[in-house]
């Protein structure tokens, strides 16, 4: 069904069709009424071709039958025309006797047919396109919420194993940990949920995480975490930097039981975000690689869809230890 906005469209592209081409400078600059007449007939006929061999036979990769279907409407319109229409205009004088022939008949006839058609097949790729564009931001949005759900039982799996640990103990710390880890999960359900979030509470949950994990290393090492440059206003993903974080404290603690050193650091020069993570390991065989990690993927992912061509990601590994290195190009809120 055709909408308001194109009916608009088609109306004021007819008439500007009409004018242009009944327009007589020959004639003191004058609208021919009778050219009016054989163009609205063309403009008539042309609408079988827009709204019917289009999106039957175009649309649908029918070529041969879409240009035999159009052959045969311009072949009716010439004839209508000669046969029937300039005998009645034009009797008693050559034009309406004579048939000027094919080649006269198609300059006359095709010009606005093909103008009519074109523009509609203009219009229809524009829609088209606002259609897929719409798709595409349907389809891009849920591949982010799927990947935001999965970040969840990542971070319960990783985290309910340590508690599981301490409660056997009877630790005096369960439920510090308990309490903390109930934040973090508060934050990552309820107020992550938006593509963006501010920067600043990004970087308090930062905190939060950094400090949950801090009570299970406990003296077995040191955790170093600074920020600088930090400025209000900017938003960023959520839960982009907790994936790397999270990493650097699990690959620190499978392997090593006593000295353990993570370093994190987030610094702000202007809009530009970098990301710095040192983490020590112990190589233990049946360990994967933080290159294999599944929240890494996904990480990965997520900044290919909301960052395309504003991060840098970088990865290495060297004398035991993981460095990860993310530059991100931050936005006002």
């Amino acid at each position: 069904m055709i909408s308001r906005k194109e009916l608009l469209f088609q109306i004021v592209l007819h008439v500007i069709i009409l004018l242009f081409f009944s327009f007589d400078r020959n004639e003191g600059a004058t609208i021919n009424v009778d050219k009016v007449l054989f163009r609205l007939f063309y403009s008539v006929a042309t609408v079988s071709i827009t709204y019917y061999l289009m999106p039957k036979y175009l649309y649908k990769r029918k070529y041969w039958q879409f240009f035999l279907g159009f052959a045969v409407v311009v072949t009716c319109v010439i004839c209508i025309e000669e046969l029937i229409l300039e005998p009645i205009f034009f009797a008693g004088t050559p034009r309406g006797d004579q048939f000027p022939g094919i080649y006269i008949s198609l300059l006359t006839v095709l010009p606005t047919m093909i103008m009519l058609s074109g523009c509609k097949f203009g219009w229809d790729a524009l829609q088209k396109q606002d259609e897929i564009d719409e798709l595409q931001s349907t389809i891009q949005e849920s591949e982010l919420q799927f990947l935001r759900s999965q970040i969840n039982p990542h971070f319960l799996f990783n985290n309910l194993n340590n508690l599981y640990s301490y409660a056997l103990q009877n630790s005096p710390k369960t439920p510090e940990i308990i309490l903390e880890m109930s934040g973090v999960l508060r934050y990552m359900l309820y107020e992550s949920k938006e593509q963006f979030v501010s920067l600043n509470k990004e970087i308090e949950q930062l905190d939060n995480f950094i400090r949950l994990y801090k009570l299970q290393i406990e003296t077995r090492g040191h955790v170093n975490f600074e920020t600088s440059g930090i400025e209000p206003g900017y938003k960023i993903a959520p839960l982009i930097l907790i994936v790397f974080i999270e990493n650097a404290f699990k690959h620190s603690q499978s392997g090593q039981s006593s000295n353990i050193e993570i370093d994190i650091s987030v610094k702000m020069t202007g809009s530009v975000l970098e990301f710095h993570c040192t983490n020590n390991f112990e190589v233990v065989p049946s360990l994967d690689t933080i290159a294999k990690g599944i929240g890494l993927q996904n990480v990965q992912k997520r900044l290919q869809l909301l960052y395309p061509h504003k991060h840098h990601l970088e990865i290495s590994e060297k004398n035991k230890s993981y460095i990860v290195y993310l530059r991100l190009e931050l936005e006002k809120a």
